[in-house]
């Protein structure tokens, strides 16, 4: 970023580091002991599919190596917009082998040359009396927003700020809330 503009007054984006979906497990903790929200164990990745047979070997690969040696199931779904899903189901108490299947999955079609169809990751929580709430991870802005669905096509914009105020110092947060785009019909929330 040069001065021209700061000037300007733009900003350098972000970007993406898949490592900061690590962070994940440590919001975890700060979620149960503040908002009591437990980790469903459900994760997924958001991608546009290329067609083709590189596409489809790295979405293989991704799933084989997640579930070899007895690991979590790997469910691959679309949603009515045309974005795939690979969706992650494992132990609820297991968030890290979660996190690290997800980015696994990220890493794959990344490295494959496919990163410009990832879209997001999410880690699904829900508390006793039915609210969940999904952390979002944007691949391409690389920072978190919360995503709570309240009914058919409602969210609870209150109870996704009181998520990022009890956690906003455990995860980068998306600054503009205009990007906290509605995940509806979201495998796992």
């Amino acid at each position: 970023m040069g001065l021209w503009d700061v000037i300007r007054g733009r900003s350098a984006t972000r970007g993406p580091n898949l490592d900061n979906l690590f962070a994940i497990p440590g919001a975890a903790i700060t979620l149960q002991t503040s908002l009591g929200m437990n980790p469903t164990g459900i994760g997924s990745v958001c991608f546009r599919a290329a067609a083709g047979a590189a596409m489809a070997g790295v979405e293989a690969d991704a799933v084989a190596l997640i579930e070899t040696d007895g690991g979590p199931k790997v469910e691959h779904s679309e949603d009515g917009f045309g974005f795939s899903w690979l969706v992650v189901r494992a132990e609820p108490t297991d968030v890290s082998g979660l996190v690290t299947d997800l980015h696994a999955v990220n890493t794959g079609l990344e490295t494959q040359g496919f990163g410009s169809g990832l879209l997001c990751s999410v880690v699904g929580f829900a508390d006793t009396d039915g609210r969940r709430v999904g952390l979002v991870y944007l691949y391409k802005q690389g920072t978190f927003y919360p995503f709570s669905p309240s009914g058919e096509k409602a969210r609870n914009s209150m109870f996704e700020r009181q998520v990022r105020d009890a956690i906003g110092s455990d995860l980068p947060f998306e600054p503009d809330p205009g990007r906290w785009l509605a995940l509806w019909g979201a495998p796992g929330l």
